[in-house]
């Protein structure tokens, strides 16, 4: 079995699709594998299995909004390989998105 480190930038639909169906409820501190890389850098990452691969996915914001969006059905065959295929991600689109939603129930 291949192990591969995949970056948010470098995942595909076909491995997010994984990680939404390995963790449908989002990931907690016991799913979380700690390592350090070559550089000696300490890496957070989730892991998913295929038949000949396990995936060890770095962890990040970025990657936890990918899997709340993630449609199956946003993508054909083609696309399930495609990095470039998911959209870009900004946390801080997000937080301003949510600072907006609280500002409106203020009103209320």
């Amino acid at each position: 079995m291949r192990n591969v480190i995949v970056d948010y930038k470098k995942l595909t639909p076909d491995v997010l699709q994984l990680l939404v169906a390995r963790y449908p409820d989002g990931y907690g501190d016991d799913d979380v594998i700690t390592f350090k890389n070559h550089k000696n850098e300490t890496i957070h990452a989730v892991e998913v299995k295929t038949e000949d691969v396990k995936y060890l996915v770095k962890i990040s914001q970025k990657l936890e909004m990918q899997m709340e969006a993630f449609d199956v059905d946003d993508y054909d065959d083609a696309d399930m390989a495609d990095p470039d295929a998911l959209p870009e991600m900004d946390p801080n689109a997000e937080a301003a998105e949510i600072a907006d939603e609280e500002s409106d129930e203020d009103e209320d």
